[in-house]
């Protein structure tokens, strides 16, 4: 047991971190190793691989990951916007030079080959980017003469930008629901939210007229006579074969049939195995873990600690909303994992520093602590 009486940073941190969020991720990534067990096999057979191939290496992968979320927890605000400034900056330039190096994948340029391990720059670019904005956007209601905004619709567009060449519309939506959300948070003017709303229609407008893939998607979303739907049928088809309680571990037929049943269609192979029951059970864990952040969210006092925890959470969110609305066809097919659940190694160690930092900026704070924080003075009365 660890004393409260004990001043170390572990004790420290073990009485302020939200013990509750880090067992509800947890609890996920446990979900990841059975349903990776449940999916994965048959892919890697049709690869030519050992059957638990993909098995072993999202296990390797969650070493890397739980060490990051627990050592990223352990930082100070200031901290996360100095080690977020040096990760963007980086993954930035590496965004920038995947078009140029990267390896191409079904059309498209999103990955780079570095000592013979793929990576996904846009991965850690998303939870980097929140940070720099949240600064930006708390800087500006701390001090309005600063161009925070300026600086920050630039560096939106910027990353819009390299990450449509590659192109890269899932994440590229996602970066932009989450600055929206923020860009309204920090108090702008609703005529500012028509602009941006009105923006993004049109960007996804012209992306259906040039990007042929995006036409294709969006087509066989509106009308499945229009093309192969054969991925999402038998994604959606799964929830009916399942029922409530599923039919039982390895019973599953989809995994056999999806190229991507290990990482953007884990969801559906959950349904036919473990029935909607675990369905509903990891959309609990997943709301859970939203609206307890959003809630220590909002009860912080610092603007920039607010806006970090608040837009952390929405990327979180939204990507797993992203996720399981395509398996249920609700929206066009886009691949985008699902958070510590899918197969994917630069996926899940993002996620673990994104989470990482949404536990150390919602720890709890000591009441003496925020009154003598900078900034911050003891009233008298």
């Amino acid at each position: 047991m660890i004393s409260r009486a004990q001043r170390t940073p572990i004790g420290e941190w073990w009485w302020t971190v939200d013990r509750l969020t880090l067992a509800a991720i947890g609890a996920l990534m446990l979900a990841g190793v059975v349903l990776s067990l449940a999916a994965s096999p048959p892919v890697a057979g049709r690869l030519g691989l050992e059957p638990f191939y993909f098995v072993n290496r999202h296990i390797f992968f969650l070493f890397p990951t739980i060490a990051i979320l627990l050592g990223v927890s352990f930082l100070t605000p200031r901290q996360i916007r100095r080690l977020s400034l040096v990760v963007f900056a980086i993954s930035l330039v590496m965004v920038a030079a995947t078009p140029f190096f990267g390896q191409e994948i079904k059309g498209a340029k999103r990955w780079l080959v570095i000592a013979g391990v793929n990576i996904q720059p846009s991965e850690f670019l998303k939870p980097a980017f929140v940070i720099l904005i949240a600064w930006l956007f708390g800087e500006s209601a701390k001090r309005p003469e600063m161009p925070a905004n300026t600086i920050a619709l630039a560096l939106l567009l910027a990353v819009v930008a390299l990450l449509v060449i590659q192109p890269d519309f899932g994440q590229t939506m996602l970066i932009v629901l989450v600055w929206s959300a923020l860009f309204f948070m920090a108090g702008m003017r609703v005529i500012w939210m028509f602009g941006i709303a009105g923006a993004a229609g049109f960007g996804l407008l012209v992306a259906y007229y040039t990007v042929p893939h995006v036409t294709s998607r969006i087509q066989r979303f509106m009308n499945p006579a229009a093309g192969d739907t054969f991925n999402i049928d038998v994604a959606t088809e799964s929830f009916m074969r399942g029922g409530w309680f599923g039919r039982g571990p390895g019973e599953g037929t989809v995994k056999r049939m999806l190229p991507e049943s290990h990482t953007d269609f884990v969801f559906s192979v959950a349904a036919e195995e473990f029935g909607v029951a675990l369905c509903l059970a990891l959309v609990a864990l997943f709301s859970f873990i939203v609206v307890r952040a959003l809630i220590r969210a909002m009860r912080n006092e610092d603007p920039f600690c607010r806006f970090a925890a608040a837009g952390l959470t929405m990327l979180f969110a939204t990507q797993s909303a992203i996720n399981m609305a395509v398996n249920l066809h609700l929206i066009p097919a886009k691949g985008m994992t699902l958070p510590f659940i899918s197969y994917g190694g630069s996926s899940m160690l993002s996620l673990a520093y994104g989470m990482g930092m949404l536990l150390a900026l919602t720890r709890e704070q000591p009441r003496g602590a925020m009154l003598t924080a900078p900034g911050l003075e003891l009233r008298t009365t």
